[in-house]
């Protein structure tokens, strides 16, 4: 059977090996398939657990008017993509926790986030000042719960699944063309978001994606996606944003 090399200095697996692996014709194909059904059917079906939709096939056992939390009805993404990196010989989770941050990456990180994160400030409290700081103020019980469970609960389980676990099982597929996965990445961390029934929240998220694929491609440090993720997040509930992202939170 023929074989596709993929090995390339540039797109590296995200577990312990430094480079891309071989895929065959098949293994390629199943691949595509894989992340389709992963990253492109799932949120459609998250969607419809968390806003209690009929649900094909399944109507018998949830029944419709159900609500699911978010973070519930992403477990069994989760589950699957663990189960393929437990049984992918390639990866260690171990090793991608030890990547660390660096000046350099905590600096870019800084200004990038002051830069945007001031500018989204300035907007809200010129255009929408009723909005800002509204969630800390008015429901500084829930906002503070949210501000601890966020990074653990939410950004925790996404930077394992669409960085860690895609690039290291889906790099392969883009060959060296690095920009190509990178907005294939970002653009599918935006699709997710049709759970929260928003196209502020879809582009918003599209293009957040697309800065933490970019920091994950060129560091390949989970710890710096981590926390630039949490800021990001942090940001969006303290100024005013939250009211578009807090889907499947507000069911719990």
């Amino acid at each position: 059977m023929t074989a596709i090399a993929t090995e390339s200095p540039r797109i590296k697996a995200g577990g312990t090996l430094p480079s891309a692996e071989t895929l065959s014709l098949v293994g390629c194909f199943w691949r595509w398939i894989e992340m389709a059904i992963l990253f492109g059917a799932a949120p459609i079906v998250m969607g419809w657990l968390v806003h209690g939709e009929r649900i094909p096939l399944l109507s018998e056992y949830i029944p419709p008017g159900t609500k699911i939390p978010i973070f519930v009805a992403l477990l069994p993404v989760l589950f699957i993509a663990a189960f393929l990196l437990l049984i992918d010989p390639t990866f260690r989770l171990r090793n991608e926790l030890q990547r660390g941050l660096g000046w350099r990456n905590a600096l870019s990180i800084l200004v990038l986030f002051v830069i945007i994160g001031g500018a989204a400030t300035w907007w809200i409290k010129t255009y929408h000042p009723a909005w800002f700081l509204e969630f800390p103020t008015n429901r500084p019980k829930t906002y503070t719960h949210i501000m601890l469970a966020y990074p653990l609960f939410s950004v925790m389980a996404q930077e394992l699944l669409y960085r860690s676990f895609f690039f290291h099982r889906y790099g392969p597929l883009f060959g060296t063309h690095l920009w190509l996965v990178v907005i294939v990445n970002g653009l599918l961390f935006g699709y997710a978001h049709i759970v929260m029934n928003s196209a502020f929240a879809i582009a918003a998220t599209a293009l957040g994606g697309l800065i933490l694929a970019a920091r994950y491609a060129v560091t390949r440090s989970f710890w710096a996606v981590f926390i630039e993720h949490t800021l990001w997040g942090w940001l969006i509930f303290t100024i005013g944003l939250g009211r578009y992202f807090v889907t499947g939170v507000s069911n719990v």
